[in-house]
């Protein structure tokens, strides 16, 4: 994080950001501040990592080397340019990174196919089979396109905030999910009339996510 000379800019981020007094004190061994950071911030953090990882056990893994990776960094912390939550938000993100690469090869055997027969208008998927259908499409994306889907449709981020969490400019941002959105659009090719039908014939809230 960029540091910050003077008292203004730091009163600033302080004031704006709910996160950065409980840092603060963090940072200097307050283990109360660690709780409630953690009580407040670990629900998301448990979410982003389930989503991008697809397994409980390791998403509760990150989320608590994410914490241990506060703890230990956060009496080195300045006020700066991202929030706290998006730092946190930034630290499991490439804990689960690394876990991907990893994996790569057993997610890259275990993603199932699409099978040679697209399924007929007379099928209706439930709301639980749809949504997985489009959850498995998601799945199909490369890393960083389903990252930035993740973030902004399903942990509602901001585009500012999403594009921080990736180190990476919000036009960046915003070009992963066009590509993202037509690479789902290719994948879900077919199947338009299950999904509404699981979903009662409308779309969940996140219907933009192939827009």
């Amino acid at each position: 994080m960029t540091d910050t000379a003077g008292g203004s800019p730091a009163h600033s981020t302080l004031t704006n950001d709910p996160d950065a007094p409980l840092l603060a004190a963090i940072g200097e061994g307050d283990r109360d501040a660690a709780r409630e950071l953690m009580q407040r911030r670990l629900p998301r953090l448990l979410a982003i990592a389930q989503r991008l990882l697809s397994d409980p056990v390791e998403a509760e893994d990150v989320a608590q080397e994410t914490f241990i990776r506060v703890w230990k960094a956060a009496g080195r912390w300045r006020s700066g340019e991202a929030k706290v939550e998006t730092w946190m938000s930034r630290i499991a993100i490439n804990l689960c990174y690394d876990r991907l690469r990893r994996r790569r090869e057993v997610l890259t055997d275990t993603v199932p196919d699409r099978a040679d027969g697209t399924p007929g208008a007379d099928t209706i998927l439930t709301m639980g089979e749809a949504a997985r259908t489009i959850k498995d499409a998601v799945a199909q994306l490369p890393d960083r396109q389903r990252l930035a889907l993740e973030l902004c449709h399903f942990q509602d981020a901001t585009n500012i905030d999403a594009a921080a969490a990736m180190e990476i400019s919000v036009d960046a941002l915003e070009s992963l999910l066009a590509r993202g959105r037509r690479k789902l659009r290719e994948i879900l090719t077919g199947q338009e009339d299950e999904l509404l039908a699981g979903f009662g014939g409308e779309m969940p809230v996140h219907e933009g996510i192939t827009r």
